[in-house]
């Protein structure tokens, strides 16, 4: 006589996704990018604000006058996080941690001069919160880089 064992299981099995952590250079890169569409779309959704457009015609911006100064500072201002996305994977990792830890500290009152005398407070109180909120996810990933045993 064959006796055969069967087991049978009444739940259904799941399985969990394999959800390994993010390299930090990733999260750096990506973060970087997060902020670079962030401080790009407020700089573009401010030309709605009424007179802004006014403003820019007869060649000023908020209290500065337009000028080749002012548009290249406004060029390495957008173009100075828009490098961190690729030297954040570039770079060796204790200069990748340094810079940015640097440039992440140095656009915190960048961000939040954009609400200084602005009367459109929800708008650039929210762009520049989100700015920080993102620069201070930069400063963590990088102060707590994970270290290996040398």
């Amino acid at each position: 006589m064959s006796t055969t064992t069967r087991t049978t299981t009444d739940s259904p099995t799941t399985t969990a996704l394999h959800d390994p952590p993010a390299p930090v250079r990733a999260r750096l890169a990506a973060a970087w990018a997060s902020f670079m569409f962030f401080y790009i779309y407020v700089d573009y959704l401010h030309l709605y604000k009424p007179g802004a457009v006014d403003d820019i015609l007869a060649g000023v911006v908020f209290e500065f006058d337009i000028s080749q100064t002012f548009v290249v500072t406004s060029l390495a201002l957008v173009g100075i996080p828009s490098l961190m996305i690729l030297l954040s994977t570039a770079l060796p990792a204790r200069a990748t941690r340094t810079l940015n830890l640097v440039v992440a500290a140095l656009y915190v009152p960048v961000s939040a001069f954009n609400v200084v005398g602005e009367w459109w407070i929800y708008f650039y109180g929210l762009g520049a919160l989100v700015e920080v909120i993102l620069l201070a996810y930069i400063l963590r990933s990088a102060w707590t880089w994970p270290r290996t045993a040398s």
